[in-house]
Formats: C-alpha cells, sequence, structure tokens
C-alpha cells in the first residue's frame, strides 16, 4: 500500500465492533498504535455518542467522533458541530409510526432514547422471540437490551434538539413500506434517511450523512480529504467511502459495498479484521 494517510475514520457496527456488541482489545491496541506514530484515528459511526461507551474497552481513545451518521462530532468533550431534527418534523414521524405500528427509538442529545409509552406494546412485539433469520445478531441484541435498559418510556417527546429517529421492523417488508412512508413525507419536508441493515432505517437532517460530518471534522484538524482513508461494511458507510482518498471494506461487507471501495480486509469483524489490516498495512511495515 503505497498511500500513507494522516487520518483514518473507523466505522463500529460490522467494522471494529464484532457481533458481541463489543471493540475488542487488539483494536484499541492498534489505535493507539497508530496515534503513537502521528496517524490521526476518528470514529465514523452511526451510533449516537451515548451508545459507544459501553462497547469500547477501558482506556479506549480516538482523536475525534463523528456521531448519529453525521449529526454530530466530539473532540473529547468539545462539541465540534451538532445538528438536530426539527421538533414539528419528531411530531410529524411519530404519529406516522405509530399509524404504521414501526419501532422507533428517539435520540435526544444529553439525555437517554426515548419511545412514548403509548406506543410500548407494539414496539416490543417487534423483538419477541424467536429472531427472524435475516436479523443480524448485533442488531436484535441492542434492541433487547434498549427494551430492557436504555429506552426512556415517557408520556410525551421531551428536550428541544434531536440527533436521530431509528426505526426497526422483524420482517423487511414491513420496514420497507415503512421508507416508502418517509420517501413519500419527503417531499413535503427535506429530511435524509440512511440503512445499516435490511431491517433499519435512521432519519436525519436533510444532507447530513458521515461524509459531511468527516468534512467538518476536517476543519476542526485542518486535514484535507485526499490525506485520509476510512473502512466501513454497509450502506451508511457509502458517503464515506465515497469520500476519502483510500476506502476499505470488510470482508464481511456485501458485495455492493466491496466494488466501490479501494481494498478489503482480509478478515472478518469477528476475527478483528480491522486489527490485522491495519497492522498489517501500518505497522509491519514501519
Amino acid at each position: 500500500m503505497k498511500f500513507k494517510p494522516k487520518a483514518i475514520f473507523l466505522d463500529m457496527d460490522g467494522t471494529i465492533l464484532n457481533h458481541q456488541n463489543k471493540v475488542s482489545i487488539h483494536i484499541k491496541e492498534i489505535i493507539d498504535e497508530l496515534r503513537s506514530k502521528g496517524i490521526f484515528v476518528f470514529i465514523a459511526t452511526g451510533r449516537a455518542v451515548d451508545e459507544i461507551e459501553g462497547v469500547v474497552p477501558e482506556g479506549f481513545q480516538v482523536d475525534g467522533l463523528v456521531t448519529s451518521n453525521g449529526m454530530a462530532g466530539y473532540v473529547g468533550k468539545e462539541v465540534v458541530f451538532e445538528h438536530s431534527l426539527t421538533c414539528e418534523l419528531v411530531e410529524t414521524i411519530i404519529e406516522k409510526a405509530r399509524k404504521n405500528k414501526v419501532y422507533y427509538e428517539l435520540f435526544p442529545y444529553g439525555t437517554s432514547r426515548i419511545t412514548l409509552k403509548q406506543d410500548k406494546q407494539y414496539v416490543e412485539e417487534e423483538i419477541r422471540d424467536p429472531k427472524p433469520d435475516s436479523v443480524g445478531i448485533n442488531e436484535w441484541r441492542s434492541r433487547k437490551q434498549a427494551i430492557k435498559e436504555e429506552i426512556a418510556w415517557k408520556d410525551q417527546i421531551e428536550g428541544n434538539k434531536f440527533s436521530k429517529f431509528y426505526f426497526f421492523a422483524r420482517t423487511k417488508d414491513h420496514i420497507n413500506e415503512w421508507k416508502h412512508e418517509l420517501d413519500q413525507l419527503k417531499l413535503e419536508i427535506d429530511f435524509t434517511t440512511s440503512i445499516s441493515s435490511l431491517h433499519n432505517v435512521e432519519v436525519m437532517v436533510a444532507h447530513v450523512n458521515k461524509a459531511t460530518g468527516i468534512k467538518e471534522m476536517l476543519k476542526r484538524f485542518d486535514l484535507l480529504e485526499d490525506e485520509i482513508m476510512a473502512i466501513g461494511d454497509s450502506d451508511n458507510d457509502l458517503p464515506m467511502l465515497r469520500l476519502v482518498n483510500y476506502a476499505v471494506a470488510m470482508k464481511n461487507a456485501p458485495d455492493h459495498i466491496k466494488e466501490i471501495v479501494d481494498d478489503v480486509t482480509e478478515f472478518t469483524c469477528d476475527e478483528d479484521g480491522v486489527y490485522h489490516y491495519l497492522k498489517s498495512k501500518f505497522i509491519l511495515c514501519i
């Protein structure tokens, strides 16, 4: 590999995060080693910032976080940028989600994700056992954990700043019908949707994605797009992978992701693929 990046952006789910919903100690160690050699390392994830701490090893550090598919960016406790869904859009979408009985989580900034109490019965019904074969184990475990521990069940929406909506359905037909409903709503209200599996869709501010978030982070660090590489595995990574100078897909990524990148890891996310890739390309050759 001739290209030597000044910065690397890493996706989480399906990339540095394995199917046990954990980032291994080996990933932490390779990130520490790269940073010690002067290479910036960032996370670019669909997860909200408060979803990260529970899945990374103790002492895990990066130079910055691009979260919620580009809706927010952080360097330590510094807020580099934050976009927010409008209250009007939030209220409209919840009404439509209720009508369509679609599982949803609303992510306010600075507090727990919200689902309204009146929707609890059908939301819980969407994650009844057994797990559908086509639902990824990471996503299923995350939904189970959200229902049990992480969702704040509220009588009404609280707050006025929201990083994203997450929607899930146990069948592909159901989520595809919901995506169509959202596309129809886009004709009235401008917003962006993103998917990271066959069973979900997320809603963000119009024209926001991982690439726009990365651009804002690059300004903060005075870096250029042609100086960076990125590793990802799913559709919400496509804007990021198309932006960077050198794009890498995980071995476990679908073929349409692998077709647009410069390289593919030798190992999957469950085999510490990012660790082995970065070690072979940037440590052993130094």
